[in-house]
């Protein structure tokens, strides 16, 4: 690699994070972070991006900005959309999963969430948790995070936490 490639290199890492910089005070910390299926799309192509930018000689900083705020303005509206249309949530989201409650593993939404029990134990040992007894739930987030709602003080779980999560065992 010579000192002008190489120099070239430098000013294009500079050039592309600093547009990322501005993009992201533009659009708000939600850009990259991970809330959903299509946040988790526009992070990875973001990074295809910036990789293509940097690596390829033929790609321009202006062409790769203009991508970005394509990518990152697109996501910006299709969040817009998800949070004043309720039919397009319901059809772009993935809706968060009670996969075990008041210390009963839920085997059918473990399979149903491809997720295996070891995998359950891992989250629970993660949280702290020394016996199924003290699990009052555990949701499969739309962002593919495995939340844990424990205590051994038998305190109840408030509605407003399990708004808007799978909860049909609560029914039966």
């Amino acid at each position: 690699m010579t000192f002008t490639e190489t120099l070239w290199l430098i000013l294009s890492v500079f050039g592309i994070f600093s547009i990322v910089i501005i993009i992201t005070r533009i659009f708000g910390l939600r850009t990259f972070a991970k809330m959903s299926s299509f946040d988790f799309a526009s992070t990875i192509t973001v990074g295809s991006v910036l990789a293509s930018i940097i690596l390829n000689s033929d790609y321009s900083l202006a062409k790769g900005g203009i991508t970005l705020v394509a990518i990152i303005g697109f996501q910006s509206l299709f969040s817009f959309l998800v949070r004043k249309n309720d039919s397009f949530k319901r059809i772009f989201t993935n809706k968060p999963q009670l996969i075990m409650f008041n210390g009963k593993i839920l085997y059918n939404k473990l399979k149903q969430c491809n997720i295996g029990e070891d995998d359950l134990t891992a989250k629970l040992r993660e949280a702290n948790v020394h016996g199924f007894n003290e699990v009052k739930a555990v949701i499969f987030e739309s962002t593919g995070d495995i939340s844990v709602i424990h205590n051994n003080e038998n305190k109840s779980i408030k509605p407003e936490i399990l708004t808007n999560i799978e909860t049909d065992i609560l029914n039966d």
